[in-house]
């Protein structure tokens, strides 16, 4: 089953939400109106604007999209309450953490260490073994997902070297506000703590943190790399971006639109992960030559594995999610 058919079922189900919205409204003009944190070279940006293109090619009706760059609208953690109350903004890209206040299971797609490879993760994201997450997201916090994008590698940024497990104990780093990410980093003896996203520049530049964790794209766009040159190839998660959609906007949205909706997001997310995951080491590279930060790769990686083994089994067993977790790591 397809992300388009497993919504469309959840919808159609109407215990959560009802009916959908009565036609009519194909004569009226739609505007949709999207957000990005970054500036319009982005992966993200460039989904969304492949999203748009995607759904104006199938919809036969009148529909506009406004998308907003650059923080213009906050950052992911407004995205979220916007989405749910159904105001400012109707589509964007963010990470799953970001939504825990509202489905507490959602974070467990973006666990460190929770793919093996790419290969792994394309196939958790081409299927539908996500669906129990996209269902409880729907019914706690009224927001869709459409497609997953993603592809990025995250690894370790630091403002001084860390090479191997005796470096990284004690490290002061920015996690995610799931708590699964600080109890992951936990357990590896760093010393993690949730700050906001706008505000880690700042805080590696005035010592309260030594550096954080993320992907290349967004160290190279908001140049991190000037306050946190060293990056550690840790390759702890590689990137689940969820597109997704007010569910209040969805509803009040013509029939033909939300089925050009649902096809264009699934379209645009195999589009953002091919070119995110193809863009994420050049980028890597292009700040290398650029002498902007310098590459360590983490010595015996494989320790880190058995490290957080326990906790993610620990993690989804208190979400009821051990099924789920299984069926992930068997894809």
């Amino acid at each position: 089953m397809t992300i388009q058919q497993s919504t469309r079922a959840l919808f159609t189900g109407a215990a959560l939400f009802g009916a959908l919205a009565a036609s009519g409204a194909g004569a009226q003009e739609v505007t949709l109106r999207g957000a990005s944190m970054f500036d319009e070279a982005h992966a993200f940006t460039r989904t969304m604007v492949r999203f748009a293109e995607l759904v104006e090619e199938k919809y036969d009706g009148d529909v506009t999209f406004d998308l907003r760059l650059n923080g213009e609208l906050g950052v992911e953690a407004d995205y979220v309450t916007f989405l749910q109350q159904g105001v400012a903004i109707d589509y964007t890209i963010m990470a799953p953490s970001n939504m825990a206040t509202f489905a507490p299971a959602i974070p467990l797609m973006d666990m460190p260490f929770l793919f093996r490879d790419l290969a792994h993760w394309e196939a958790v994201l081409s299927s539908d073994v996500l669906a129990p997450l996209e269902a409880e997201l729907l019914e706690k916090a009224d927001i869709m997902i459409i497609g997953y994008t993603g592809g990025g590698v995250r690894n370790i940024l630091s403002s001084q070297p860390i090479r191997n497990i005796d470096e990284l104990a004690g490290f002061r780093m920015r996690v995610m506000g799931a708590p699964i990410q600080a109890q992951i980093f936990s357990a590896l003896n760093a010393a993690p703590s949730a700050i906001a996203y706008n505000e880690v520049y700042n805080a590696i530049q005035t010592g309260v943190i030594s550096g954080f964790e993320n992907e290349a794209a967004s160290i190279q766009n908001l140049k991190f790399y000037e306050v946190a040159p060293y990056v550690t190839l840790t390759q702890h998660t590689i990137t689940v971006r969820p597109i997704v959609m007010s569910g209040k906007t969805f509803r009040s949205l013509p029939e033909g639109l939300q089925a050009a909706i649902l096809e264009a997001g699934a379209e645009a997310g195999a589009y953002g992960r091919a070119l995110e995951s193809s863009e994420d080491g050049i980028k890597l590279q292009e700040m290398v030559d650029a002498g902007q930060i310098t590459l360590f790769e983490f010595e015996n990686r494989d320790a880190l594995l058995d490290m957080v083994t326990p906790v993610q089994d620990a993690f989804a067993a208190d979400l009821g999610a051990t099924a789920l977790l299984e069926a992930i790591r068997a894809k």
